[in-house]
């Protein structure tokens, strides 16, 4: 059996419930909107955080109409971010094929966008519970934040793994952050192991953007992400950061020359991946995102054996092995 789908088994009717819902919250009487809707979740991915949240849930004792809810108001705020965040990188494919962006443009990419914040907004209120949709507001504020201060980092060419670690903490790591510790507060947790799931979820999305990370230094099509692309866009990830700032190689300072003029044509793009994978990178980017996943299985060492929590520590396990 499929991995993915191995992990999915303890919450397997409610992760068809959720399906159910998401497809009921994204209903348009807009011809245009709707077939933009159609293209997004024909191409959508598998879902990893209703799933987190889900079997979060499961893991503290029951996954509630509470936990539906906030699975679908999360992925539908995911989704929102990924359309807009297309349209500021000028986008062009996603998991393989044409964003939204391509097909129509920009302006209809946004309003889509927004069509999917306000179906959000809508979903909040049917979980009926302030603190999640307080927990939600704010997180809106950390992704944006997270994007503009990656903005802020390319612009002022930072080469920094603090602020790295700080970039990716605002734009992945709090937002499963929020998956497990809703999960958690859904199920009636108590605070001590919602604080505990709430850190869980961070660990998982370091992993999770580390791995992103690490995939644009490969040719794999099935990744359908360009290899360079980050690059290509002035973003100098953990592979990159770490081999820069480790070598002795002469080599260092024409290479941050090179970032520093945004001469990123695609000879200088091979140029820097290469010296990333030479000088340790790649081995450095894994072993972190290892130490984050092993932090993230050890928090959850508290939770007695289940179905649920073997499938978040599978869960944990696939992030950092997936290959897309």
């Amino acid at each position: 059996m499929e991995e993915r789908l191995k992990i999915e088994i303890p919450v397997s009717k409610e992760f068809r419930q959720f399906n159910d819902e998401f497809v009921i919250a994204l209903q348009s009487e807009s011809r245009l909107i709707q077939s933009a809707i159609d293209h997004i979740m024909a191409s959508s991915g598998k879902h990893i955080r209703p799933l987190l949240l889900l079997l979060s849930a499961k893991a503290c004792g029951n996954v509630t109409d509470t936990a539906i809810n906030a699975a679908v108001l999360l992925e539908l705020l995911h989704t929102a971010t990924l359309i807009h965040d297309d349209v500021v990188d000028e986008t062009k494919q996603r998991r393989g094929v044409p964003s939204l962006n391509a097909i129509f443009d920009n302006r209809i990419s946004v309003l889509v966008g927004d069509f999917f914040l306000s179906a959000a907004l809508i979903r909040s209120i049917k979980t009926n519970n302030m603190r999640i949709i307080s927990i939600v507001s704010n997180l809106g504020k950390d992704l944006s934040e997270g994007e503009i201060s990656q903005l802020e980092t390319v612009e002022d060419m930072v080469l920094d793994e603090f602020r790295y670690m700080q970039v990716i903490r605002k734009k992945t790591a709090v937002l499963l952050s929020a998956c497990s510790e809703i999960g958690a507060i859904a199920a009636g947790a108590p605070e001590e192991m919602i604080g505990k799931f709430r850190l869980f979820g961070e660990l998982l999305g370091y992993c999770f953007q580390i791995k992103d990370d690490i995939f644009d230094y490969y040719k794999n099509q099935r990744i359908g992400k360009p290899t360079g692309n980050d690059i290509r866009e002035g973003k100098v990830t953990l592979p990159l950061l770490y081999a820069l700032k480790s070598s002795s190689s002469p080599e260092v300072d024409g290479l941050i020359d090179i970032i520093k003029r945004k001469d990123f044509s695609e000879a200088n793009i091979e140029r820097l991946i290469a010296f990333a994978k030479e000088n340790g990178g790649i081995e450095y980017a894994e072993q972190q995102m290892k130490r984050f996943c092993g932090q993230a299985k050890e928090v959850l060492s508290f939770l007695p054996e289940s179905d649920a929590r073997e499938s978040l520590l599978l869960l944990a396990d696939y992030i950092v092995t997936r290959e897309k």
